[in-house]
């Protein structure tokens, strides 16, 4: 077994608090960029996907139709 440190609620806000604040939150821009770079490749990937399931569903048909 192991054991838990225990901290009262104050001494954990306090941590917490301390963490938060060193990390480095992306700029605006950053944030935009990177939401329309995920859009991109959802977009790309949702065609791939389409297209490969089209080209399986024409062979299927091709061998069992």
């Amino acid at each position: 077994m192991f054991t838990v440190a225990k901290t009262n609620p104050f001494t954990f806000l306090q941590q917490v608090r301390a963490e938060v604040a060193k990390v480095v939150w992306p700029t605006r821009r950053e944030t935009v960029i990177t939401t329309i770079m995920t859009l991109i490749l959802v977009f790309i990937t949702a065609v791939f996907f389409f297209i490969i399931d089209q080209g399986l569903s024409y062979i299927t048909g091709l061998l069992f139709g």
